[in-house]
């Protein structure tokens, strides 16, 4: 099992910025991470990527925070941020963590955090 524990978001201006923080956590039944990524779901709308690394830093991003947002990962800690710049009113949204990680029997599942809440005002 993984628990993935979230924090940083909040209320903000719009053009400001914030900082998203996802600690993983393990059980012993857990081989490795592999991606990590997060995801966000406005109000009505479906969830979808806004960015993911790979365990070796391989990063993906959506066009729409492109150059606005950079994600990045401390591997020793399990740990995978999102640095969030010039935040505009629809990145207003619950952003979830996501990691992807193997088990030692070999199987291979995903598993998300709770969300964290960013409201964007404009």
């Amino acid at each position: 099992q993984v628990q993935l524990v979230e924090s940083g978001g909040g209320l903000v201006q719009a053009g400001g910025s914030l900082k998203l923080s996802c600690a993983a956590s393990t059980s012993r039944s857990i081989f490795s991470i592999n991606d990590m990524g997060w995801y966000r779901q406005a109000p009505g709308k479906q969830r979808e990527l806004v960015s993911t690394i790979s365990s070796g830093g391989s990063t993906n991003c959506a066009a729409s925070v492109k150059g606005r947002f950079t994600i990045s990962r401390d591997n020793a800690k399990n740990t995978v941020y999102l640095e969030m710049n010039s935040l505009k009113p629809e990145d207003t949204a619950v952003y979830y963590c996501k990691a992807v990680a193997a088990t030692i029997l070999r199987g291979v599942y995903d598993y998300w955090g709770q969300g964290t809440q960013v409201t964007v005002s404009s």
